[in-house]
């Protein structure tokens, strides 16, 4: 039996444990774009019955990241380049201006320097799914000062649909992860220099811009390899 990617923690249901472990499968690439999803394998493989694995993914479908096909069955939902390119660009948008207005403590930026030194940690083994959840903790730390609660509400729904979309962008474009941690490391030198706020929001917003840039580059927007 194949051992599961996670281990439930105390108090977690067996719908949230199949739950959080399709999803990391998903996010990680080990479930590409149409990859079928067998129930009975799957709870096999998680030490659980078929039932909270078909919970599990009906709320998966409800999110966006499964389809269900006639005569198929569950499927990994495919990449959307369109969906991918439209929310890298309301991000840049959205990044720029709550990252030049937001109020941020000198052990704020200490914490998100913390995370930005384990992404560059990571980068000697890399594991692009570790990466992108340090990218997006470093990312909403960093918003989460903007005085607009409802910027930064925007600005959660769009990681959140940027998640459907982007899952392996660090395997297929591992050089962008070194430059990545070099920006962020330049974005916290401004910001701890109290730069002004329209070349903090240019600087936030071409960041993300590049990544975007980097991706298209690589051809991903026309086809996603897992």
């Amino acid at each position: 039996m194949t051992a599961p990617a996670r281990s439930a923690t105390p108090g977690m249901s067996k719908t949230q444990y199949a739950y959080e472990t399709l999803r990391d499968r998903i996010v990680g690439g080990r479930y590409g774009p149409g990859a079928r999803l067998v129930f009975d394998r799957i709870a096999r493989e998680l030490g659980v019955s078929p039932v909270p694995v078909r919970e599990a993914v009906r709320r998966l479908q409800a999110e966006g990241w499964v389809v269900f096909e006639p005569n198929v069955g569950a499927q990994v939902a495919e990449f959307d380049p369109d969906g991918y390119r439209h929310t890298m660009e309301a991000l840049a948008l959205l990044e720029g201006h709550a990252v030049a207005s937001a109020t941020l403590s000198r052990s704020v930026l200490d914490r998100a320097a913390h995370l930005n030194d384990l992404m560059a940690a990571s980068l000697v083994e890399f594991d692009p799914l570790g990466f992108t959840r340090l990218n997006r903790e470093f990312h909403l730390l960093l918003c989460g000062g903007c005085p607009n609660p409802r910027l930064r509400d925007l600005i959660t729904t769009e990681w959140a649909r940027l998640d459907l979309s982007r899952r392996t962008t660090f395997a297929l474009v591992p050089g962008r992860a070194h430059e990545s941690v070099a920006e962020h490391a330049e974005l916290l030198r401004l910001l701890r220099a109290g730069a002004p706020a329209d070349q903090v929001e240019r600087f936030a917003r071409d960041h993300k811009l590049n990544t975007l840039r980097a991706v298209t580059a690589a051809g991903a927007t026309k086809e996603f390899p897992t």
